[in-house]
């Protein structure tokens, strides 16, 4: 300190001179001081100080230079220089201020220099202009020039840099300083009008200082008129400086282009600003004019017109549209026109042949309405544009739509000017329709909380503008609230957009709907009716043009006058507009045309009435009557009045006479129709008409146009038809003849007048029609059977359902007769017991075994007055036990599977009635439950079976293993001890190879257990079939092979039927429905192996058949012992019947293949079997060889096998008419040809008795399943065969074959393995039907063969009471118990189901149906119309229409209803040429017709039922064509009122099933799937809607069906196909009514989401995106609370981008109906959540959604993923201006603030490289989005700058994008 302290005092000496020498030395000293004492020593810093804060002028000015020179000389640091200077100049003289300045600006431009221009402060703070402005007021001068000197100095280092530097401290002052303030202002304007004069003298360098300019004007307050009012003079400054810099760019021709594109940058930020939501009202005209100022200097110096001032126009158009006042509007009209005019001189084109759909076309429509205005100037100068304007029309018009080029545009940040344009482009690019979701305009279109809403069909833009104009205006009518974003289109958008509608008006498809919009427009806002007005008279000039292509537009844009009046004030100028067009001479297409605007106008205005009823006077159609269309265009105006407004219409009805009264037949039925409507609404009175013009209704009879006016004029003459008998009498004749009115030619006219016919006749009631019109009824079935429109078949209906409907109502109540038996073979079966057990015989059951097993009695009536009832009963069980040994040891099965078959059926009911005196013998000892009781009897029966067993005969033992699976059989499923004791007892039997008599008894007894077990014995079953399995392929005796074959057939019937049982306890445990596929396979490829060696032309296809059945690794190898068959065989019988039994077992599997989906295995089977047999497969039959013998020995078991495997076949129409025959054909020649040829051998026998068997059951199977009819010829001379058998000397087997052919046609059934008709068919029709050559149903309910079946019975009753012959005589007896047994069965049956069907021969009405009513009529017909099969063809839409009419019957007679229906699901696909396809996506088709009659009336017939039970099994679903399938899946709800509660569960889980497994398939395309899809949802909506939820037992069944079914939901996504997209939709919306359906509690539970991992992106997460748009879906229709949806914001917008988006979009749409507090909060929320996201974009996107559909843009806005987030600018600046939302406005710019600084700090180190972590790391997939995301944010926070204070809006200036 002491150093300097000598010095520093002599620079306070009076002298000048030396306080500078003074001054000199301290900073000479520190130059060359040590450091201790230097410039950075404290006694140094404190000398330079001292000297600094002199205040000697002297002193101060040298110090100053002193410290520059250390500065220079590198004695001291920039900073620390700037540091003391700065520090001085703070708490300076202000006389010093300048001095001060000058030395920082010189230190300031030392360090830019040193840097190279590289200097960058690291905040606003640290600059020094900066700190030097905000130091004191009095720098500000000395400031500017320093700024100056700056830029003048380093210009040679580049002013880039320079600006790049300069900008932290203007941004500054254009932030910070109050330009309110006078004084203050004038520093920047001072500062901004320098560096304009610079860039005047430098013009060269003055690019980048204007560009940095016109970055300081957008932070420039606007919110009070005199910041207003300084923006204006900024602007203009800096607008002046670029004139003159580009006029010396120009003359020097340098940098021209540029230039010019910054101006347009210039005034793109003008307009852009003085248009902002902030601006101030006023002050347009200045900026316009010195815009146009600028351009017009560009012009002077002939430059072109640039491409890029297109902005510039649009921007003005918007401007123009926002300014009321008229100089402003005269100004921008000016502006625009010059614009233009430049543009066209310029004559800018592209590659000479592209033509750009120009910009200028938006300002048509806001011109057009200015021409109104009542100044003279904006109307001229609106004229004057308006020129120009239409000479690019009529280039567009004519330019074909392919050669209009689409401006290509970079992602660019929106602008209201630019969102209105790319609009524009984009509806004018696309194709006809754009998806309905494409435009925010869907979001206003949601207005109803309405699934419905969601259906997704393709709409155009111009068509949902329309609706939503209407809708706005029946809001305001019925005092409705309208959404604010909404409304904005009432007050702000109408005239833009009608300016985008009014391009499209030229638009080649999307014209009509745009002049549809702009109607609705003008209906909506009152104040567009007179430029509407002048936009139809503007295009009407440029469609009458020679150029215009489109001469189709101009009726429609005529059309847009009547809109124009719902406006009152409008009516006089739309009336006086077209009354000029109908003055008498103008032209008659002109004059009509004008006529029907008046009506149209009247319509809307009744005002216009009276001018219209000028036009429509009377002697006007004789005035006209030359012109045929004015008086056609009258007579339509005048019918339009009288549908409209009757009472209007009565004033008219003089010119309605006189069109009545016309002879051109036209306008007469157009006279017929006005008459029609004013006898509708009862203002005329129809009879007081008619004897007006009953004279004129002539000649209809000759035109069909007349003919259906008279009709829709006629059906009004219903009302008083009882009280003018004789005119209504008339009136019906003339409706009836032209009902019945046959024409050639115009057949569709005549079809429309003959349906109006039957319409207006349906309005008379039914005993009117009947009483007036003869033989009415039978004429009316004649005509529905002989027409084939689809139209005139459905007024038909109509009618003909009335007259049921009428019957019904007046039917007599009938009492139901008591059935009595009536038939002569009833009768014999009712006594058959008593004759063939007399009492001498009763006690020995042993001579008629089999009889006694059926029908005998074993309770000794002796014992019933000897003891106690307990001993009664023990003796009654010891009475059946020994019964049963009596005749196990009397019935000799001889070793033959058929014989064996026979008898198990028998022990079955001898079992039954053992039951049921068991369970009485139990009950009678102590009280149990009823299962108790039937396990006690069942288990001593089987100890019994078992003991005697064991101890039997080997003839008896057969026997009673029988019996042991009789029992099973006839046990409930769950009886599971029983049935496990007696297999393991059987099994034990079957192992035993050394007694075959053991072996094959148990084995047919196990299979036939196997088939009867409970759904849940898997072990068991799988142990009885894998025993049998080893047994085959083990066993050398043929016999036994053959009865493992028989058991395994048994087995199959069980197999893949049930409902499966999940065990979900052990997930390991292998699926059980897998296992019996695989145990199915086994068994068919062990059964085929088997038949090999014998069939060998058959082995090709018994190999193929194991193919379709690969085995697994753990399946036994059965090649080796296949071969042992036939090696093994000990003689020919056993042979024949070992071979039998493995066909018969193969046949019985087809119904487990059909379950298996193995649909090819089974025809294959099928086909083998009939080639089995001879004279089925055509080739002629010789038995000459050993390969050939032992192939025939296959014949045996294909006789008995194939009437089964038929059945089952034609059940599941797989199996034709003709093929049928084929095979009846076949049995008849084969056993005509066996009963030829005298032999008496083993096989012929057995063949014969197998044949005829065989014959009968496929008969019966055919006949009873009343689908095909068959001749009765060919049945009589079958049965003749029969009767042949077992009359003549044949042995006694052949007889019984013989009998057992004769009661299985009857329907007995013996010998059936499978029995497939278990229903009553006996009740069919009560016609005669001896006269019908062919027939159909059970033989014994049809008298054309009841005499001869009868005659057949009573022979072989004659028989069974014939002892000579005891062996004839116990197989006669046998075969009628098997008839009796059957019969009685059945009626038991049927009296336990209250069955309303009848026996064949009873005459009851039961149903109370009377034999001449039109049910019974339509019921006889459709029984009957295909009984041929061959010989009229009925065209299907008749039959559908008379099911369609049966199903609206209350009541039906009783007929075999089930095998009606399924005659009529065969009968289309028979006649394939009289197919309707075209009415088929109407009505349906027959089969469909089919299943709804069943749905209706299954109720009542249990046929039905039954055809609706198999339809529904998986098996023969899966089976049935796609709309079949859709239509049962749409009638879930139909079938759940008809099924059993556990019938219920398997259909749902059935259906679960099936649609999970259709979507791996090939089979189906995508359509195809979701159209099952939605189909099964509509039932299952329909299901939930039809009752309590918590009542439903199956509703856990339906839960599961519709988890299953969410998850085959499309993936939310946007596609690009519409038809893809609208399918999806469809499914959506189908899907969320159901949910919205169900249990909340589940629904809440089930659409649970807890995370939502995009990372993965797997399986999950597109099941949580599901859940979250069913949760809005759901949320939108008011099905769940919001809060739910709330619970999702972060899992939902913290999630990557691809695949949200569809979501987001439904999030959004249901927000629409949200309360505005909550949108605001879900706004708020999402621009926090995107400050710690890891996927911005994704709460990006969200906020241009949702800010989009709520701001005033939103009808402009596309549903675009870029789009929405580059509009974010304007959609979010838009909606916090508004009142409501400027309340979160502060509090979400800062949020956004605070994204773009995260964004900003991404970007830079993404651009560096550098990868250091952060606290919130943005994902990898973001990076390429980087610029973009930073640059939309960063534009929006500008938009939104003044909700933040003057700190974060410095941050945000000096942000430099990169």
């Amino acid at each position: 300190m002491d150093s300097y302290t000598s010095l520093l005092e002599k620079t306070r000496v009076p002298q000048p001179s030396l306080q500078k020498f003074a001054v000199i030395s301290i900073f000479s000293k520190l130059r060359t001081a040590p450091v201790h004492l230097g410039p950075d020593s404290e006694p140094g810093s404190h000398a330079i100080s001292q000297c600094l804060q002199s205040s000697s002028p002297a002193v101060v000015d040298q110090s100053v230079r002193e410290l520059c020179r250390l500065v220079l000389d590198s004695n001291l640091d920039l900073s620390r220089a700037l540091l003391e200077l700065q520090s001085a100049l703070e708490g300076s003289d202000p006389k010093f201020v300048s001095l001060f300045v000058k030395s920082l600006g010189f230190l300031v431009r030392v360090g830019f220099e040193r840097s190279y221009g590289s200097w960058k402060p690291e905040s606003h703070e640290d600059h020094p202009f900066v700190k030097i402005l905000s130091s004191r007021r009095e720098v500000e001068p000395e400031l500017v020039n320093q700024i100056l000197l700056f830029m003048a100095k380093n210009k040679a280092l580049g002013m880039v840099e320079v600006c790049e530097f300069l900008r932290p401290f203007v941004n500054f002052s254009v932030l910070s300083i109050p330009f309110s303030d006078a004084s203050l202002f004038l520093f920047f304007r001072q500062l901004i009008s320098s560096m304009a004069s610079f860039c005047c003298a430098f013009p060269d360098e003055a690019m980048p200082v204007f560009r940095l300019l016109i970055n300081c004007l957008k932070y420039f307050p606007r919110k009070s008129s005199e910041e207003t009012r300084n923006f204006y003079s900024v602007a203009e400054c800096v607008i002046d400086s670029f004139t003159v810099a580009l006029r010396q760019l120009v003359g020097k021709g340098l940098l021209v282009s540029e230039a010019q594109l910054c101006g347009v940058e210039l005034m793109e930020n003008v307009l852009s600003l003085h248009a902002s939501p902030h601006k101030q009202s006023g002050g347009t005209e200045p900026i316009v004019e010195l815009l146009k100022h600028m351009l017009t200097a560009q012009k002077d110096l002939e430059l072109q017109y640039i491409p890029e001032l297109s902005s510039v126009i649009l921007s003005l158009s918007v401007l123009l549209i926002e300014s009321e006042l008229e100089h402003e509007q005269l100004s921008i009209l000016k502006f625009l026109h010059f614009l233009l005019k430049w543009k066209s001189e310029t004559e800018y084109v592209v590659d000479r042949a592209e033509y750009f759909l120009s910009e200028e076309l938006l300002i048509i429509f806001p011109i057009i309405s200015l021409v109104s205005s009542p100044s003279k100037l904006v109307k001229g100068a609106a004229s004057d544009l308006l020129v120009l304007l239409e000479r690019l029309l009529l280039k567009l018009l004519t330019t074909p739509k392919i050669e209009i080029a689409k401006k290509r545009s970079d992602t660019s940040i929106g602008r209201p000017e630019l969102i209105a344009y790319r609009l524009l482009q984009h509806l004018w690019f696309q194709d006809q329709f754009s998806l309905s979701s494409s435009f925010f305009l869907s979001f206003a279109s949601c207005r109803e909380t309405d699934v419905e809403e969601m259906d997704g069909r393709p709409r155009s833009w111009a068509y949902q503008l329309k609706e939503i104009a209407l809708w706005i205006v029946e809001s305001r009518k019925s005092g409705l609230p309208v959404p604010r974003s909404v409304e904005n289109l009432l007050t702000e958008m109408p005239l833009l957009l009608g300016a985008i509608a009014a391009v499209l008006v030229m638009h080649p498809s999307l014209g009509s709907a745009a002049i549809d919009a702009l109607a609705s427009i003008g209906v909506m806002n009152p104040k567009l009716g007179v430029p509407l007005l002048l936009a139809i008279l503007f295009y009407n000039n440029i469609f009458t043009r020679k150029e215009a292509i489109y001469l189709n537009m101009l009726p429609k844009l005529l059309g847009m006058l009547p809109s124009l009046a719902s406006q009152s004030g409008m009516i006089p100028i739309v009336i006086q507009t077209i009354l000029p067009m109908l003055h008498k001479d103008a032209k008659p297409v002109l004059y009509a045309t004008a006529t029907r605007l008046l009506c149209q106008t009247w319509e809307i205005n009744d005002r216009a009435f009276g001018s219209l009823q000028g036009v429509l006077l009377p002697k006007g159609f004789t005035e006209f009557m030359s012109e045929r269309n004015i008086c056609i265009s009258m007579a339509v105006s005048t019918r339009d009045v009288c549908r409209k407004n009757p009472d209007r219409g009565v004033d008219l009805i003089l010119s309605v006479s006189a069109c009545i009264e016309s002879p051109d037949p036209t306008i007469q039925a157009l006279g017929f129709q006005s008459l029609a409507h004013l006898c509708e609404a009862d203002v005329i009175d129809f009879y007081t008409a008619w004897d007006v013009i009953a004279k004129h209704v002539q000649g209809y009879n000759e035109d069909p146009v007349l003919a259906y006016s008279v009709c829709l004029l006629l059906k009004w003459g219903a009302m008083d038809a009882d009280v003018y008998p004789e005119a209504s009498r008339e009136v019906m004749k003339i409706v009836w003849s032209i009902g019945r009115s046959i024409r050639i030619g115009h057949e569709l006219q005549w079809a429309k007048a003959k349906a109006s016919a039957f319409e207006a006749l349906t309005h008379y009631e039914v005993p009117t029609v009947v009483n007036n019109i003869s033989n009415c009824k039978q004429l009316l079935m004649d005509l529905l059977l002989s027409e084939t429109n689809p139209d005139v078949l459905k007024a038909l209906e109509g009618l003909q359902v009335k007259i049921i409907r009428h019957e019904h109502s007046v039917r007599r109540r009938f009492a139901k007769e008591k059935r009595v038996p009536a038939s002569k073979i009833e009768k014999l079966l009712d006594v058959f017991p008593q004759v063939i057990f007399s009492s001498a015989k009763k006690s020995n059951a042993g001579e008629l075994p089999g009889v006694a097993l059926l029908c005998g009695s074993f309770t000794s009536k002796d014992l019933r007055n000897q003891g106690s009832a307990r001993g009664l009963l023990e003796d009654s069980h010891s009475g059946y036990e020994d019964t049963m040994a009596q005749i196990a040891t009397s019935l000799q099965l001889s070793r033959n599977i058929f014989v064996a078959l026979l008898s198990l059926q028998s022990w079955k009911a001898f079992v039954r009635r053992w039951m049921r005196a068991n369970i009485l013998s139990v009950g009678a000892k102590v009280s149990v439950i009823v299962s108790d009781k039937t396990s006690k009897a069942a288990n001593d029966i089987l100890k019994s079976m078992m003991r005697v067993a064991e101890e039997s005969i080997p003839r008896s033992a057969e026997n009673i293993a029988l019996a042991i699976g009789a029992l099973c059989a006839v046990l409930p499923p769950s009886a599971h001890t029983i049935k496990s004791t007696a297999s393991k007892f059987l099994l034990g039997w079957l192992f035993q190879y050394e007694h075959e008599h053991r072996q094959w008894s148990a084995a047919m007894s196990l299979g036939l257990i196997s088939s009867s077990l409970h759904v849940t014995d898997h072990k068991q079953k799988y142990q009885n079939i894998t025993g049998l399995l080893e047994v085959l392929c083990n066993s050398k005796s043929s016999l036994v092979k053959g009865a493992c074959g028989i058991g395994l057939g048994f087995s199959c019937q069980d197999l893949l039927s049930r409902v499966e049982a999940t065990d979900d306890s052990n997930a390991n445990e292998e699926n059980h429905k897998m296992q019996e596929e695989r145990l199915l396979g086994q068994v068919v490829r062990t059964l085929s192996l088997m038949l090999c060696p014998v069939a060998n032309s058959s082995v090709n296809t018994l190999e193929s058949l194991c193919a379709d059945f690969p085995a697994s690794i753990d399946d036994k190898d059965t090649c080796a012992t296949a071969e042992m068959l036939y090696e093994n065989c000990v003689d020919l019988e056993d042979d024949i019947w070992g071979i039998a039994g493995l066909v018969i077992g193969l046949g019985s599997s087809i119904g487990a293949m059909y379950r298996a989906g193995a649909y090819d295995a089974m025809l294959k089977i099928k086909d083998l079997i009939i080639s089995w047999i001879p004279h089925m497969n055509s080739l002629a039959q010789n038995f000459g060889s050993a390969s050939e013998r032992s192939e025939v020995l296959l014949s045996v078991g294909s006789c008995l096998a194939l009437p089964s495997v038929v059945a089952f076949c034609q059940r599941v129409e797989m199996v034709d008419g003709n093929e049928l025959d084929h095979l009846v054909n076949g049995y008849m020649e084969l056993i005509s040809e066996l009963l030829s040829v005298n032999k008496c051998g083993t096989f012929h026998k057995s063949l014969l008795m197998a044949s005829t068997t065989g014959a009968g059951s496929l008969l019966a199977y055919i006949l009873n399943e009343g689908v095909h009819f068959i001749e009765v010829e060919r049945i009589k001379c079958l049965l003749e065969l029969f009767r042949k058998c077992y009359l003549s000397p044949y042995p006694p087997i052949i007889h019984l074959g013989g009998m057992l052919g004769v009661i299985n046609v009857l329907g007995a059934g013996a010998g059936n393995l499978v029995d497939y008709n278990p229903s009553n068919s006996s009740a069919h029709a009560d016609y005669d039907q001896k006269e019908q050559s062919f027939i159909s149903g059970p033989i014994l309910a049809n008298p054309a063969c009841e005499e001869h079946s009868t005659s057949l019975i009573q022979e072989i009753f004659l028989i069974a009471q014939d002892s000579e012959d005891h062996q004839r005589q116990h197989y006669a007896a046998w075969a009628v118990s098997f008839l009796r047994d059957r019969l009685w069965s059945r009626e038991i049956l049927n009296s336990a189901n209250s069955m309303q069907t009848e026996p064949a021969g009873s005459k009851s009405v039961s149903q109370g149906v009377p034999e001449d009513s039109a049910v019974m009529k339509l019921g006889l017909w459709i029984k009957s119309f295909n009984h041929s099969g061959v010989s009229l063809r009925i065209n299907t839409r008749t039959v559908a229409t008379i099911l369609r009419c049966l199903s609206l019957a209350p009541r039906l007679p009783s007929f075999d209803w089930g095998a009606i229906v399924r005659r009529c699901m065969r009968y289309e696909t028979q006649v394939p040429g009289l197919l309707v396809p075209d009415i088929a996506s109407k009505e349906g088709t027959l089969r469909e017709e089919c299943l709804q009659f069943a749905l209706v009336h299954a109720m009542q017939f249990d046929s039905l039922l039954t055809f609706l039970d198999e339809l529904s099994d998986l098996s023969r679903f899966r089976t049935l064509e796609l709309s079949l399938q859709s239509c049962l899946l749409s009638h879930l709800a139909d079938l759940i009122k008809l099924f059993s509660g556990s019938r219920l569960e398997k259909l749902l889980d059935d259906v679960t099933n099936y649609l999970s497994s259709v979507m791996s398939d090939q089979v189906h395309n995508l359509e195809q799937k979701s159209s099952l899809r939605i189909s099964c949802w509509k039932g299952l909506y329909h299901c939930l809607d039809e009752a309590s939820l918590d009542s439903l037992e199956y509703i856990k069944n339906i839960e599961r069906c519709m988890e299953m079914l969410f998850s085959l939901l499309p993936t939310p996504q946007a596609t690009a196909f519409v038809g893809v997209y609208q399918l999806n939709s469809m499914e959506w919306s189908a899907a969320v009514r159901s949910l919205a359906k169900a249990r909340q509690g589940w629904l809440l539970d089930f659409l649970q989401v807890s995370h939502l991992d995009s990372v993965q992106r797997d399986s999950r997460f597109v099941e949580v995106l599901k859940k979250i748009q069913a949760k809005a879906k759901l949320v939108r229709i008011g099905s769940i609370p919001q809060i739910e949806l709330g619970k999702l914001k972060f899992h939902l917008l913290n999630t990557e981008l691809p695949g949200t988006w569809g979501v987001l979009v439904e999030v959004v749409a249901a927000l629409q109906h949200a309360e505005r507090n909550v949108k605001r909060q879900w706004l708020v929320d999402a621009v926090q959540i995107s400050c710690v996201s890891s996927y911005p974009s994704t709460a990006l996107q969200f906020l241009g959604l949702l800010s989009g559909s709520c701001c005033k843009y939103m009808p402009f806005l596309i549903l675009d993923q870029s789009s929405v987030l580059s509009d974010l600018p304007v959609t979010l600046t838009s909606l916090l201006s508004d009142p409501s939302w400027e309340v979160i406005a502060e509090t979400f710019t800062s949020y956004l603030l605070t994204l773009t600084e995260r964004l900003y700090s991404w970007a830079s180190k993404l651009s560096s490289g550098d990868d250091t972590p952060s606290s919130h790391p943005i994902a990898d997939s973001e990076n390429y989005m980087a610029p973009f995301l930073l640059r939309v944010t960063h534009h929006t926070c500008v938009s939104l700058k003044d909700y933040l204070p003057l700190e974060k809006q410095l941050r945000l200036a000096n942000m430099v994008l990169l």
